[in-house]
């Protein structure tokens, strides 16, 4: 595991356990510190607390659009700086309901690890 001085904060929202579960392995052994969740009403509750330094949200929650959660979130003063990226199976992100929720990125399921590393790096830095 490589060992980073001020660990970085990442909330994982998927309701997928085996897909959070892969991404928080992955992640913890680059050095994050991850937060991993399955419900959108807990994930607003604890990015607005813990403020992390990246949310990665699925798109198709089984409580809520993850797209809508992104979209509040940007609109809060609190959250709106955080990096957003959603992750989904669901290949239409040129969509006008994609582009209007305001995440920063999109990465596609299923995910190259690379990919996800990457974009981590990016824009929890």
């Amino acid at each position: 595991m490589k060992k980073i001085a001020d660990p970085k904060k990442i909330v994982l929202v998927d309701d997928d356990s085996d897909i959070r579960d892969i991404m928080t392995f992955i992640l913890e052994s680059e050095g994050y510190t991850v937060i991993g969740l399955d419900k959108g009403l807990r994930a607003l509750e604890t990015i607005t607390e813990v403020r992390p330094d990246l949310v990665l949200l699925d798109a198709m929650l089984g409580d809520m659009d993850g797209r809508d959660i992104c979209k509040s979130l940007k609109q809060q003063a609190v959250t709106r700086a955080i990096p957003v990226v959603i992750v989904s199976a669901s290949h239409g992100w040129h969509t006008a309901h994609e582009k209007k929720c305001g995440a920063d990125n999109y990465l596609p399921k299923p995910f190259d690890i690379a990919d996800l590393v990457s974009q981590v790096k990016q824009y929890a830095a």
